[in-house]
């Protein structure tokens, strides 16, 4: 069953003095229940904009195109969360169908409340449960399910670590255990441990009628991915099944291969360069100024075929065997 189809997806943002920021641009793809999609990248290439089209929740200078269709419950139609109205996605859609871990969760936990009084709200309004011990009772396994200890439950926000603040954002996404999770850089601010824990919890959300997808700059937070999607400058550049991605043959497009270049495993060798400005994006391969390979070829814009969006793609096996433990993209 399909969980997700996005169809052309595109997000621009207005700008009063100059050209339109071209942040997310024909982007599609299927998330298949029990699977979990890792989107990658570098800081700035459009994955955390896409999660927020995804929720509805751009700025007002947002223009997007294009579709999204979650699928529904039962013999329910499915939803175009793109089209969707306001009323509709807080309603039915976060929390219920999509569950969000967020990229700054300090950002998203009130201030003035403690710990256990959102995961509290939340199974109420969620779960539908009642009765004080009942309600403390399923508090308390909420936070037990992403390590959270009991013993900070009746702090506030800013009483927090950044790994705790976070632990606290994926129990809450957790609680309603929606068809689809969202989870927008979740191993952010946590120990490699924890990381470890977290990811492994958030790939056992997924199951029958349940999808991940994770976006994530961190690749060892990915190794839990069925599919790997590569994005950059906006675009998706490849998708491939995890274990050809992080084994062999290994990434096909320049800019993928860079990525796994730069871990310590491997050469430890950056990608050169910086990635453009969305607001000034060359007409052809936006990786062109970047790729070792680039030609005359590259001034016209690849599209993704096969999974796979170059003009000059890899050929041979890679030398990365094993998905790698403790290592960052570039610029993250």
């Amino acid at each position: 069953m399909t969980v997700l189809s996005v169809r052309g997806l595109t997000v621009r943002f207005r700008m009063r003095e100059s050209a339109p920021v071209r942040a997310v641009t024909d982007v599609s793809f299927d998330l298949a229940a029990g699977e979990c999609l890792a989107l990658v990248g570098e800081s700035g290439c459009g994955k955390s904009v896409l999660a927020s089209a995804l929720l509805g929740l751009l700025p007002g200078n947002a223009e997007t195109a294009g579709s999204a269709l979650l699928a529904g419950a039962g013999d329910d139609p499915a939803t175009d969360l793109i089209a969707a109205d306001e009323a509709t996605l807080a309603r039915t859609v976060r929390g219920r169908r999509v569950g969000l871990v967020p990229q700054s969760p300090a950002a998203h936990l009130t201030p003035v409340r403690t710990v256990r009084a959102h995961l509290t709200e939340t199974v109420r309004r969620l779960t539908g449960t009642r009765g004080r011990d009942a309600l403390r009772t399923a508090t308390e396994a909420a936070a037990a399910r992403v390590s959270f200890p009991a013993g900070h439950l009746d702090r506030h926000p800013h009483e927090l670590s950044g790994g705790l603040a976070q632990r606290a954002a994926t129990a809450l996404a957790l609680v309603g255990d929606a068809p689809l999770l969202l989870a927008d850089e979740p191993t952010t601010g946590l120990d490699r441990d924890l990381v470890d824990r977290t990811v492994d919890e958030l790939r056992r959300h997924t199951g029958a009628t349940r999808a991940l997808l994770m976006i994530t700059h961190d690749l060892a937070a990915a190794r839990i991915a069925d599919r790997v999607a590569v994005m950059y400058a906006g675009r998706l550049v490849e998708i491939a099944d995890a274990d050809a991605f992080f084994g062999t043959p290994g990434p096909r497009h320049p800019y993928a291969r860079g990525l796994l270049d730069a871990l310590p495993e491997r050469a430890f060798r950056p990608v050169p360069g910086r990635p453009p400005e969305l607001a000034a994006l060359p007409a052809g391969c936006a990786f062109a100024a970047r790729c070792a390979h680039a030609d005359t070829a590259c001034a016209t814009q690849p599209p993704l075929t096969g999974g796979l969006a170059c003009h000059h793609p890899h050929t041979a096996p890679a030398q990365l065997v094993h998905p790698p433990q403790a290592a960052e993209a570039p610029g993250a």
